[in-house]
């Protein structure tokens, strides 16, 4: 199933097209009301979709016939749109139909009416087969795809050096974000995601862009370009706004990083991610204990989750054609395997990928430490891994926010490869950047 226009407010008025991942990885055309089936007895492509009326002519102007858009993709046999449910009990009567999860109602509903079955049944009737056929498809990139990336993330670290020499105190942060946006939109693309500008980093998907951004603030910027095939960057960089970090700010940026680069050096094929997780958590512990916040073994702090209080969320996830790629195929095939189920617990039940790597992979690593105070006081009311977490000294932190450093890699046949041109990422880095203003 391809994408149709979905209106915001009435029909007409639509939010921006953006065709479906799966869609575009097999057929490449990226135009509303489309729909396509695979026969992998016959071979046989079938693309299903109307051609333009005149009076949508009117609107769109003079556009390539959808049998000529098809005849680009390699696609000979193209249908009207009604044709398919025709087509699609045909077909049932002789072959097993297979779909993949939809995750747009009117696709729901369609596929429903389509095969004689009540919506609340279509999730439960998906075909696994087909997704893991996709997932392993999809997961490894090519060279034009990894090329397609790197794009995408170029044009992210423009939109965070923009950030940088822009912010200064006094701004509101939808003033930044903006700053943010027409790079994304000069370079031909868009954003592969909501952008998160924020001084308050501890929310961790944190979209409200109305507060003043004062002297002494830390802003978070998490904020990726989807490049003209729609391949996305994802990073984040965390930087002072006066141009300077205070001390307190500096110790803590620094244990970020040396996790992030910890965990960057043990991306290789073969390891599986929820061990790198493992270790990215503890190399944070570590620098809270150098710090004062934490006491004890890093490696039995995770053991006992004392890393969640901090680090709440996942190190990663895959990236591609969606910034969380096929995501909505399900977490259980694309980030995980049969041998390795997802942990339900808290903090690791939000890691999107522990399977392990191979080359081909192209993911993100961003570990963060988010000082959360109301879940500080749960804790303490608990009295929770009291002899492992400093309260006391925690509470001189509880207005500090939140700190993530994220880069994106690509897995290759020895290792991994950064993806992107340069991006500030010491604290000198980005302090020299933010004190250079336009």
């Amino acid at each position: 199933m391809g994408n149709e226009e979905s209106g915001m407010n009435y029909r007409d008025n639509t939010y921006p097209f953006r065709q479906d991942s799966t869609f575009l990885y097999y057929f490449g055309l990226d135009v509303a009301g489309l729909a396509a089936v695979i026969d992998p007895e016959s071979g046989a492509e079938i693309l299903f979709g109307n051609e333009l009326t005149m009076d949508q002519i009117i609107w769109t102007g003079p556009l390539p016939s959808l049998r000529e858009m098809a005849a680009a993709a390699g696609i000979t046999t193209v249908e009207p749109f009604d044709a398919l449910p025709g087509w699609l009990k045909k077909a049932g009567a002789l072959h097993t139909v297979h779909y993949l999860p939809p995750y747009r109602e009117l696709n729901q509903m369609r596929l429903a009416e389509w095969f004689g079955i009540p919506v609340a049944q279509v999730p439960d009737k998906v075909s696994v087969p087909l997704i893991e056929a996709v997932v392993r498809q999809r997961a490894i990139k090519e060279a034009i795809e990894a090329t397609a990336i790197e794009e995408a993330v170029s044009i992210s670290v423009d939109m965070h050096h923009a950030a940088m020499k822009h912010v200064k105190p006094g701004m509101k942060e939808h003033e930044l974000a903006a700053k943010v946006l027409e790079v994304a939109h000069a370079a031909g693309g868009r954003l592969s995601y909501n952008v998160i500008c924020t001084i308050e980093g501890q929310v961790l998907h944190n979209h409200y862009y109305g507060n003043t951004i004062r002297n002494g603030d830390l802003v978070l910027l998490d904020a990726g370009a989807e490049q003209v095939m729609h391949y996305a960057g994802d990073l984040t960089r965390t930087f002072p706004a006066g141009g300077k970090f205070t001390n307190q700010q500096r110790e803590v940026y620094d244990v970020v990083l040396n996790s992030l680069e910890r965990a960057a050096g043990q991306l290789h094929p073969g390891k599986r991610f929820i061990d790198i997780h493992a270790l990215a958590c503890e190399a944070l512990l570590q620098g809270l204990k150098e710090i004062g916040l934490f006491m004890g073994d890093p490696a039995e702090g995770v053991q006992e989750g004392a890393h969640t209080l901090f680090f709440q969320c996942g190190l990663g996830h895959m990236m591609g054609l969606d910034v969380h790629d096929m995501e909505d195929l399900g977490e259980q095939y694309v980030g995980y395997s049969p041998q390795l189920a997802k942990r339900k617990d808290f903090g690791w039940k939000y890691l999107r990928l522990g399977r392990e790597l191979e080359a081909g992979y192209v993911l993100t690593v961003e570990p963060g430490i988010y000082i959360i105070p109301e879940l500080i006081d749960r804790w303490k009311a608990e009295n929770k891994l009291a002899g492992m977490i400093n309260y006391p000294l925690l509470e001189k932190y509880r207005h500090f926010t939140g700190i993530r450093i994220e880069n994106n890699y690509l897995i290759t046949a020895t290792g991994s490869r950064l993806f992107g041109k340069p991006l500030a990422t010491t604290a000198a880095e980005v302090e020299a950047m933010v004190q250079t203003r336009y």
